[in-house]
């Protein structure tokens, strides 16, 4: 019974990872070319499923099962609440961000309409000081001097017609105005909307940190525990093997495609690499090598596969050459990670990700932006860990850039 429930839940936090990239996508698919209050009230049934969902997981974290399961397991289940929480931040710029567009719209709206009412008034103007200088005798003077019967009838309707342009002419300008003071109600309400998505947008930040330490912290804690921090350590190890499997298999597999299409004439439209890595963060600073050396958590002797990179949470994550994405997804070891392969046998690796922006099957060029820095997987601190293979071997990630590019510093 024990067994299905936790069973139960891992389905849904892997489930719950899923829908994360798919929701991420649909936000960043939105336009605001043309805001509308649909779009706005979209972008709210999408923050209150995304709440719905957090709260689903924060359950699960507070029952008894969430205990019972494995250290990489309650890792998952932070992991998957902190990317719900990058969602809400998502949801919340995009809000404001379309706020900020209705904004100008209602600012040009208003400028609109107090220009309408301005030429209005300057009509209604007009015509009053046209009457106060002719008089209502005028009026009496075109009906008296006509000189017939039929004439006098045309007069008549000359003067109706005179009399309701005048009502016209002010109703006009009482239209006017009340368009201009509509406008100037809906710019303040859109306003102090916006004014009230940056205080949630704030709150939600301050939430993800949270969440983010409470994350390193479940690893600190299984550090002080032998038992929990070998079995951490062979589960986490047992995947990290499994996962360099299936990315050697997806590398060879487009391969394979790619020398069927070339036989056949066709073109992949595959971007290959140059063979020449940039550097993929924006820090310089190695905390960790590759090769063997005390592990940060289980201080023992580790082979460690790739370097170790300083990252600000949150700060870009660069595509090292230009190539094809053949994985982009969530494990206990990498956390969010992504792997590009760049033709001729050789991939890169950029794991422990807050949020990845590229997918599977995207072609990124060099220098692209396609993820941000965190600390998901098997991760104490934010930065980024960074691999080479080529032809499924391992390569010292160093070995491609220059020493003065780059500076060595343990913790």
């Amino acid at each position: 019974m024990k067994n299905r429930k936790l069973h139960r839940i891992v389905a849904i936090i892997l489930a719950l990872v899923m829908v994360v990239s798919v929701l991420w996508a649909a936000l960043s698919a939105l336009t605001a070319s043309a805001v509308t209050q649909t779009q706005i009230d979209k972008l709210k049934n999408e923050r209150k499923e995304l709440s719905e969902q957090k709260r689903a997981v924060q359950s699960e974290i507070n029952s008894l099962q969430y205990e019972q399961l494995s250290a990489s397991a309650k890792k998952k289940v932070l992991d998957g609440r902190i990317s719900l929480t990058e969602l809400e931040i998502d949801n919340i710029n995009e809000q404001i961000e379309t706020y900020r567009l209705l904004i100008a719209e209602k600012e040009i709206e208003v400028k609109q309409a107090q220009g309408r009412e301005d030429d209005q008034l300057g009509l209604y103007k007009r015509r009053v000081r046209d009457m106060e200088e002719n008089g209502a005798i005028s009026y009496l003077a075109v009906v008296f001097d006509a000189a017939s019967f039929s004439d006098l009838l045309a007069r008549i309707d000359f003067v109706g017609d005179i009399m309701r342009s005048d009502e016209a002419a002010y109703r006009d300008l009482v239209r006017a105005r009340l368009d201009t003071v509509a406008a100037k109600d809906e710019l303040i309400a859109t306003v102090a909307e916006q004014e009230a998505e940056k205080v949630a947008l704030q709150e939600k930040q301050a939430e993800l940190e949270v969440q983010v330490a409470e994350s390193i912290e479940l690893l600190q804690r299984i550090d002080d525990d032998l038992t929990a921090r070998t079995a951490f350590w062979d589960e986490i190890n047992a995947e990290t093997e499994r996962l360099q499997a299936e990315i050697n298999a997806l590398a060879e597999e487009l391969r394979r495609q790619e020398e069927a299409a070339a036989a056949q004439g066709r073109s992949t439209g595959t971007v290959y690499g140059t063979g020449s890595l940039q550097w993929p963060g924006t820090s310089n600073v190695v905390t960790r090598e590759f090769g063997t050396m005390p592990h940060p958590i289980y201080h023992d002797l580790r082979p460690h596969y790739g370097i170790d990179i300083r990252a600000a949470y949150g700060s870009d994550i660069h595509a090292a050459d230009s190539g094809k994405v053949i994985t982009s997804t969530y494990s206990s070891s990498y956390g969010n990670y992504i792997v590009i392969s760049h033709g001729s046998g050789m991939t890169t690796l950029y794991a422990h990700m807050s949020k990845l922006k590229s997918k599977v099957g995207d072609t990124v060029s060099k220098g692209a932006v396609i993820g941000y820095a965190g600390s998901t997987g098997a991760s104490t601190a934010t930065h980024l860990h960074f691999e080479v293979s080529v032809n499924g071997e391992k390569i010292d990630p160093l070995k491609y850039f220059s020493s003065d590019g780059y500076i060595k510093k343990n913790g």
